[in-house]
């Protein structure tokens, strides 16, 4: 499987002619939806999903699909059945991959808020990207996409989550807001005591 970095929250997986995009938010680039009919969104905020791209797209292609929880897809009710409504435990097939919804609020930012629901999602039963929340999956993960950074999160909790849902590798998501002195630093700390293989990508780069 081959993954793809852009900037943010926003990753593109590919494999055998296969392709979908996790959380194409306001940040992302276009060219993260280059050839892709299939999206997952994990909740409903800006920087995870751009609903004025989104429309667009799937105005212009019938085949297009968007996935994610009622917020979202509420948002989105002129595109029809182009707009799939995901709750937790949901299992179903996008894009070509297996895919099996976890998770189901957003990770608190201060005194309950946002208090909207966040899904997290299994692909292939190897790469789980969480959203806004460390959500643990009853999983076997190869490749964990971890928020580096956020107004609801500490290094101290992401190195933990790391290490509750035991990765063979990790790489950075939600990672907008650092500047390159925050991005080494969590790089540091996570090839410190993640107990995992961690790497850094930029906008752009595939592993």
């Amino acid at each position: 499987m081959r993954l793809t970095k852009f900037t943010h929250a926003c990753v593109r997986l590919e494999a055998d002619g296969r392709a979908l995009v996790i959380d194409p938010g306001e940040f992302s680039e276009e060219a993260a939806l280059d050839g892709v009919r299939t999206v997952l969104v994990t909740h409903e905020h800006f920087d995870h999903i751009d609903y004025g791209w989104l429309t667009r797209v799937a105005q212009a292609d019938p085949e297009f699909r968007i996935y994610g929880p009622a917020p979202v897809t509420a948002q989105l009710t002129s595109l029809g059945e182009a707009a799939v409504t995901v709750s937790t435990g949901d299992t179903f097939t996008a894009g070509g991959f297996a895919v099996q919804a976890v998770g189901g609020d957003h990770a608190e930012i201060y005194e309950g808020l946002p208090g909207c629901p966040n899904l997290g999602y299994v692909i292939d039963d190897t790469v789980y990207h969480p959203g806004d929340a460390l959500f643990v999956p009853d999983a076997r993960i190869d490749t964990l996409l971890v928020p580096a950074t956020a107004p609801w999160l500490k290094l101290a909790e992401a190195l933990d989550f790391v290490r509750a849902v035991k990765p063979r590798r990790a790489f950075p998501i939600h990672d907008a807001m650092l500047s390159t002195i925050g991005q080494k630093s969590v790089e540091g700390w996570m090839s410190a005591k993640a107990n995992t293989d961690y790497a850094w990508l930029s906008p752009g780069d595939s592993v």
